[in-house]
């Protein structure tokens, strides 16, 4: 078995097996807590540009299948794990991890000290690094790209390019505007189970065109990157909220909708990134176990009381998790409610958007 190496930025070096795709790949280095969903971490766009280390570790037991995925493709820039199962047993299993990775072209790394680097992590904060499998030893060039390395354009990079339709399970009640920041195929099956024929739009569209499509809410996906660069987004997610249309936004939609009302947002150290995050429902007085995976995050502090308020925190670091606004039918999350970690725990969002269309479409009758 060929060696396979990850330098990070700070010159430190792991040294490990290869898996999946041979060659080498930039990008920053994260890691998530799961205990399970590998296969949901590997085609999450949200994941654009990132190199994930797993945690736990033993990874690739059950197989890659056809069910299970997030979107047509993985968008991981590498995959670092303890232990690679190479003999997966599941009957829904179709591919072994280590075929699949090959297939997407994405470079694996195994058998080196997850724990060390996650604690690195948690200590220093996410970095750069360098994943590269023996015989593509990264030369001066890659080295400066490495160290210079941002992730750009990453909703641009994800994002659909044309509409495409969902019909909704059933009769079709409402017709819900999809923007794809980097969408997750739950989000979709979601909201066509609850009687919506989706479409969704590409991220950059305009609010004129939304609003002139006859839509009954919108819907703001999950997606990778700052949230901060996307100043055309954000202008058109202000021109929707002044428009008194119902919105849910989940991860960058509720980070994008946030700075549509003046909020800030900042780079956390490490971010949120596994299915155990607790996070508290002021209101209830409710904790919930949720998915997370974003790298940023609003500040509470910056959100006008007069327009929202933060609902939502997480128990672990108090930061936002959710915003309401005031007199808008328009409320957004940090977390992902189309997940399953508890099972179904927060899947009632869903429900609360579906009313708040109902509510919006009777009071205009």
């Amino acid at each position: 078995m060929k060696k396979a190496f990850l330098l990070l930025a700070d010159g430190t070096l792991f040294e490990g097996q290869a898996v999946g795709y041979e060659g080498s790949s930039i990008g920053e280095v994260v890691f998530n807590t799961g205990m399970a969903g590998y296969q949901e971490v590997l085609t999450d766009p949200s994941y654009y540009g990132q190199v994930v280390t797993m945690t736990y570790p033993l990874v690739g037991n059950y197989g890659i299948n056809f069910e299970d995925y997030e979107s047509r493709k993985s968008w991981v820039s590498g995959f670092i794990m303890r232990e690679m199962c190479e003999y997966p047993s599941n009957w829904r299993c179709k591919h072994t991890l280590d075929e699949y990775l090959k297939m997407q072209k994405v470079v694996g790394l195994s058998g080196i000290d997850t724990r060390k680097l996650t604690r690195m992590l948690r200590n220093s904060g996410v970095m750069n690094g360098v994943i590269y499998t023996e015989g593509h030893e990264p030369d001066e060039e890659t080295l400066a790209r490495m160290k210079a390395y941002t992730v750009k354009d990453a909703v641009r990079a994800v994002s659909c390019t044309e509409n495409k339709v969902y019909p909704a399970v059933g009769e079709a009640k409402y017709r819900i505007a999809l923007f794809d920041f980097g969408v997750k195929y739950n989000i979709e099956r979601e909201l066509c189970r609850r009687g919506c024929e989706v479409v969704k739009v590409p991220g950059f569209t305009s609010a004129e065109t939304v609003l002139a499509g006859g839509y009954d809410g919108v819907m703001l996906s999950n997606g990778p990157g700052d949230p901060a660069e996307n100043v055309e987004i954000v202008e058109n997610l202000r021109k929707l909220a002044d428009s008194g249309i119902p919105i849910f936004g989940i991860c960058l939609g509720h980070q994008l909708m946030s700075l549509a009302i003046g909020a800030e947002t900042r780079k956390l150290k490490y971010g949120h990134r596994g299915v155990n995050h607790p996070v508290k429902d002021l209101d209830a007085d409710r904790t919930y176990i949720t998915s997370q995976n974003h790298g940023y995050a609003v500040v509470g502090e910056t959100v006008d009381p007069a327009v929202a308020r933060v609902r939502y925190v997480n128990l672990n670091d108090g930061t936002v998790e959710g915003v309401e606004h005031i007199g808008r039918p328009i409320f957004t999350v940090q977390y992902h409610p189309e997940v399953c970690p508890g099972p179904m725990d927060t899947s009632y969002l869903f429900d609360i958007f579906i009313q708040n269309i109902e509510k919006t479409k009777g009071g205009a009758q």
